[in-house]
């Protein structure tokens, strides 16, 4: 099948992607498919990613409560079962099966694909045309009260983390999908949390702050010796979501020189918190101008939320990347922010994390 897909002008390394639990759901489901051919379903795979420009991101490994779910169509945010606690030995299981589902994209990709356990190798990939996988945990289920998780999976590529998802785990409490609704819900870190942070300082795993109450936040934010990322997150003062970020948090990120990777899920821009696909680019570019303006050009980069998110039909898939960056670059942003928006960012950010 042949498409009209135009490039991005500048490779776009993304925030936050959850390809690898999308494949691995549709495997449990018996509709596998391959990431190297062109799909119908999903938002991600080799064909239309090398069509659009993207030279890879973040790839979460997350676990959900409840397997049927799919965020890519809106669903019940008040639905028990979506929410339920899981067992880390589960999570651990779950989480090592993505990994190794990443592992195999990489060995047979010819060398097209590359988990990157360096800035530096994130940057040769993208310059070389490959697709870097850099692997991120959305949830820290799958790691143990005594961190011996986080060594093996550090050992086997995980340079980003986040400690929760809009749930509560051993380390903290994540904030659901309401709105309007505060992010200023529950207590903060649990002691093992405070822990799991000084531990990713240690190693040089990145934390991310998404999903994060706004109590664990301010923890995070007097522990960390690092820089703080939203890998996923918007503007709360332009869609009052419990998982977009106040101006307090974002002068905390701007200050810690960390970044807001902007997200693409409709529910997250809109003013009104809908769930419509016709919500236009335009609202994308809004959230950006407010974060460039609030935190600087360094600071702001895309978190996309491929293959877990409502995206805007203008955007459809990987392959509308070019349009947002079209409409960005109508709204005033010039090259070099743009370059750095598209990919530039994260990489710092990548290498202040590791230090």
């Amino acid at each position: 099948m042949q498409t009209n897909v135009s490039k991005s002008p500048f490779p776009v390394f993304d925030g936050h992607n959850d390809t690898l639990l999308k494949l691995e759901i549709e495997a449990m489901k018996g509709t596998e498919r391959s990431f190297f051919d062109r799909s119908t379903t999903g938002h991600i795979d080799m064909v239309r990613a090398q069509e659009a420009g993207f030279a890879g991101g973040l790839f979460a490994m997350f676990v959900p409560s409840n397997p049927e779910q799919d965020f890519t169509r809106p669903f019940n945010p008040k639905d028990p079962a979506n929410y339920q606690p899981v067992p880390q030995k589960s999570a651990f299981d779950f989480t090592k099966r993505m990994l190794e589902r990443a592992e195999q994209i990489e060995a047979q990709s010819e060398g097209n694909v590359v988990i990157c356990r360096t800035p530096d190798e994130n940057r040769t990939a993208i310059e070389t045309g490959q697709i870097a996988i850099s692997l991120h945990i959305e949830g820290a289920e799958a790691i143990d009260t005594n961190l011996y998780a986080l060594e093996e999976l550090y050992g086997r590529g995980l340079r980003s983390l986040g400690l929760v998802w809009s749930r509560e785990n051993d380390f903290g409490y994540g904030v659901p999908m309401a709105h309007p609704a505060s992010p200023d819900i529950g207590p903060g870190l649990t002691g093992a949390g405070r822990d799991l942070v000084r531990a990713c300082n240690q190693l040089g795993v990145l934390l991310d702050v998404s999903h994060l109450n706004e109590k664990g936040f301010w923890d995070l934010a007097r522990i960390t010796e690092r820089p703080i990322v939203a890998s996923h997150s918007n503007v709360h003062k332009i869609c009052e979501s419990s998982r977009n970020l106040t101006d307090k948090q974002l002068d905390a990120i701007k200050e810690s020189g960390g970044l807001v990777g902007i997200n693409f899920h409709v529910a997250f821009l809109r003013k009104d918190g809908g769930h419509s696909r016709d919500t236009p680019i335009s609202v994308i570019a809004d959230h950006a101008a407010y974060l460039v303006d609030r935190l600087g050009e360094d600071s702001v980069a895309l978190g996309s939320d491929f293959d877990g998110c409502v995206l805007p039909r203008d955007i459809g898939d990987v392959t509308g990347l070019s349009r947002l960056m079209e409409e960005l670059d109508g709204r005033g942003f010039n090259t070099p922010v743009l370059e750095k928006i598209a990919w530039k960012n994260w990489i710092s950010a990548l290498e202040k994390a590791a230090g």
